[in-house]
């Protein structure tokens, strides 16, 4: 027995420095898988072989192809319409890889769905950002990256790690490439995007303006728009949002600007969600380019010349590579 101790030895430490060695693993979800696989290019790797399919009541099945025990893996799937679905098949997901003895589950939610019911307005409503945040710790999850939630409190409603990234410089910088900065104001839609608004100011160097407005609380999408407050005339005025949804609130900024003596106006905004009108808005209005990330899929837009849309998946990729690393996010923040 004695000869074949050392043999034994080794092979155990052989297998000790193989368990030591870690593996990072991509997947997609249904939903948008150009952005997946775009983060996938970036990162030099593929996307996990993954089955997905829905049964004849709608409900959805998930398998993975490839073993994913001991490795940290990140789920990628953005909460485009049908939203409730694909945050459905996320949850799958990411108990199907705990149940597979994953090391670590990272959701990729480049647009983080329900985020605009972050806090309670009246009585006797949800705080559905919250819930989303519980439902993604009940399936297993153990971090969140996303961009540019619409508050940054959201951040406060998981209990792990969450890594906020931002497409304000993608966006900024594109947009003093095509127009230069002389000549700029950058304008918030209403009062509630002015912090954001004056990160801009920063990174362009160009003075600040806010379009007043006031919201009708029992009609949805109802817009109201009084006044602007600050220089615009003969200026080309950027408007920054997170999200475009159906249009409305942006369009109707757009016309103020221009009824207040704008040269021109440019609209930049992370999420083209792009819902119901939105199209025939953005067609029709006076704005002359709007300038989205592809955060969510905008195949409806495409066909638009005023539409451009920008790849945020080099920044995420790039934080997948940090936290895999374990580098900083921060840093990376920092240099952006």
């Amino acid at each position: 027995m004695r000869p074949t101790e050392p043999a034994q030895e080794a092979k155990a430490a052989k297998a000790v420095v193989r368990g030591s060695e870690r593996q990072l693993l991509l997947f997609s979800g249904r939903a948008h898988p150009e952005f997946a696989e775009r983060v996938a290019q970036e990162l030099g790797t593929g996307l996990v072989p993954t089955q997905a399919r829905d049964f004849a009541n709608g409900e959805i099945y998930v398998r993975f192809e490839e073993s994913v025990r001991g490795a940290d893996c990140f789920v990628v799937q953005s909460h485009t319409a049908p939203i409730n679905t694909w945050i459905m098949e996320q949850l799958i997901m990411i108990d199907a890889l705990k149940r597979a003895s994953a090391r670590s589950v990272t959701v990729v939610a480049p647009f983080y769905g329900y985020s605009r019911q972050d806090k309670k307005h009246r009585g006797r409503e949800p705080i559905s950002a919250r819930l989303l945040a519980d439902l993604l710790t009940a399936a297993g999850a153990d971090r969140i990256i996303t961009v540019d939630l619409h508050t940054d409190q959201i951040v406060g409603f998981f209990d792990g790690p969450v890594d906020h990234l931002f497409a304000l410089p993608t966006l900024a910088d594109h947009i003093a490439a095509g127009t230069g900065h002389a000549g700029l104001t950058v304008v918030s839609p209403d009062a509630g995007r002015v912090r954001v608004a004056d990160r801009w100011c920063d990174r362009l160097g160009a003075p600040l303006a806010i379009v007043h407005k006031k919201r009708d609380k029992d009609i949805a999408h109802q817009i109201s728009v009084h006044e602007v407050v600050g220089d615009v005339e003969g200026r080309v005025c950027v408007l920054v949002d997170d999200m475009v949804d159906t249009a409305g609130t942006i369009c109707a900024a757009a016309e103020a600007l221009y009824d207040n003596g704008a040269r021109d106006v440019i609209v930049a905004a992370t999420h083209g969600i792009l819902s119901g009108p939105a199209v025939d808005r953005l067609k029709n209005s006076r704005v002359s380019r709007f300038v989205f990330t592809d955060t969510l899929p905008t195949a409806a837009a495409t066909g638009l010349d005023k539409v451009e849309v920008l790849s945020i998946a080099p920044v995420v990729a790039q934080a997948i590579r940090e936290i895999f690393e374990n580098g900083s996010v921060t840093n990376l923040l920092d240099k952006l």
